[in-house]
């Protein structure tokens, strides 16, 4: 069960959450204030999971409220204005939800929340079958099963899935790396690993993967030939 509580000036927005909430059977919504300060001294006595906040609030911006807390929480900033998000992204939150809220994107943010806190408490990489980032503000579940390969590029990283667009998150290949199953991901470049489960070739230091040839690095070649016993 994820106990939460929702902070918002406007008493119909807290409303509508309340109803999203009870819709949803492992979600308990303790308590809405209006006031910030009331919520504070409330987290002061209660442990919650979670934070439906509201960003822009008369007396104390909701950025400025998550950031006076003592411990961090999962939060879900709720906001009538899309930029508001990168700030919202910048303090590691779980989601954003634009207002109008519909319930549809409600549950989505809730069910990111409770998966990813199902990660948190049992993180062991040779059980994990997802992988949690942050892409576009938000935080994107991955089934790892789907990555075909993943791009360094700089700070960043692109995951190439079979899905459309490759995802996007700031963070080293190294980083990545260490998150995934030692034994179905292989690192074959400085700037590319490959999910080695999948039909693969190598040829004149190079990996042809689908439409894809991915380069092999010198310091990989060894390994990468290990790998396809011809060393």
């Amino acid at each position: 069960m994820i106990n939460c509580i929702a902070i918002d000036d406007e008493p119909l927005a807290l409303d509508l959450i309340a109803d999203y909430c009870s819709k949803i059977d492992y979600i308990d919504l303790k308590k809405s204030f209006t006031r910030p300060s009331e919520a504070a001294d409330y987290l002061n006595k209660f442990p919650v999971d979670l934070l439906f906040l509201d960003i822009q609030m008369p007396d104390i911006s909701g950025i400025e409220f998550y950031k006076s807390l003592k411990t961090n929480k999962l939060v879900i900033f709720t906001t009538a204005f899309a930029e508001y998000a990168v700030e919202g992204f910048n303090l590691n939150a779980v989601d954003y939800l634009l207002k109008p809220i519909m319930s549809g994107r409600f549950e989505k943010a809730v069910t990111k929340t409770r998966d990813y806190l199902d990660y948190l408490n049992n993180k062991s990489h040779d059980n994990d079958n997802n992988l949690f980032v942050r892409s576009e503000y938000k935080l994107c579940k991955i089934e790892i099963s789907d990555i075909n390969y993943i791009e360094g590029l700089d700070n960043y990283i692109r995951i190439f899935t079979g899905h459309s667009k490759p995802i996007i998150s700031h963070m080293s290949l190294k980083a990545i790396s260490e998150r995934l199953p030692y034994d179905a991901f292989l690192r074959v470049h400085r700037s590319f690993i490959i999910n080695c489960k999948r039909d693969i070739a190598y040829c004149n230091r190079s990996i042809q993967l689908g439409e894809k040839n991915i380069p092999v690095g010198v310091s990989y070649e060894d390994n990468v030939k290990r790998f396809f016993g011809l060393k």
